[in-house]
């Protein structure tokens, strides 16, 4: 059974599927499949588990552990077993997972720290207390922390799949330009700046930010989407994102 460690150099979080069919696989059991979703799905919700457990007041060290041992324990009960897309929206479901977890934390065996050498998962490119220490000083309750990083993975999802899209049609470049008009950047170069070094006119600049921000628009409502049951509003769950990132 591979086991969650905190994030190591040189890997990067981000699902490779959908989240619902990543929980739909990560069931299946012990198969390739299985264990590639069950990494990608420990990836993508690691870090905003993480922020939870320290805005509850704990040391960074104590939190690292208790992060690993939640998703530890999380698999090897096979707690996905009892997830279903109809019960609505999957990071509900594991926060709550999380939150019983916590409140019995005494109650166990905590020998064993940090992997005890099973197979460990590289998670991050940045050591979580690290990446913690770089968020800006604010009140945020630990469930709304837990949101707000939610909601910044899934931007950040969809910001790396249209920078995927940019590079597989051969416009790495033009996309790193670009990049800074879309929301969450502040953008340091005039359109006409643009135009000048691809030899454009300022309206073929102005087009491409216009489809830039429609596609990514796009992407971001997908991965919204794909985090929700089958009876959630995806609308609701978008107003929420804005709200919880304004």
């Amino acid at each position: 059974m591979a086991e969650v460690v905190h994030p190591t150099q040189g890997s990067h979080a981000r699902f490779q599927d959908t989240h619902w069919s990543l929980v739909l696989a990560a069931r299946a059991g012990d198969s390739v499949h299985a264990n590639a979703a069950l990494e990608s799905l420990c990836r993508g919700y690691w870090y905003p588990l993480y922020a939870y457990v320290r805005r509850c007041g704990e040391m960074p060290a104590e939190a690292q552990d208790l992060t690993q041992s939640f998703f530890a324990q999380f698999l090897e009960r096979d707690s996905l077993r009892t997830v279903s897309r109809e019960r609505g929206r999957f990071r509900w479901f594991l926060l709550a997972s999380l939150k019983h977890f916590l409140a019995n934390k005494w109650e166990r065996n905590r020998a064993q720290k940090r992997g005890g050498g099973r197979t460990l998962i590289a998670l991050d490119a940045l050591d979580p207390e690290e990446r913690y220490a770089l968020e800006p000083v604010d009140r945020l309750s630990p469930d709304k922390a837990y949101d707000r990083f939610w909601a910044l993975n899934l931007l950040e999802q969809a910001r790396t799949r249209l920078r995927e899209e940019f590079a597989d049609a051969g416009r790495a470049e033009r996309f790193a330009k670009l990049e800074q008009f879309l929301p969450g950047r502040e953008s340091v170069d005039a359109y006409g700046d643009l135009a000048s070094q691809f030899d454009v006119t300022v309206g073929a600049i102005k087009a491409d930010v216009s489809r830039l921000r429609r596609r990514y628009g796009e992407l971001l409502r997908d991965e919204v989407g794909q985090t929700l049951g089958t009876h959630a509003d995806l609308d609701d769950e978008l107003k929420h994102l804005i709200e919880v990132l304004g």
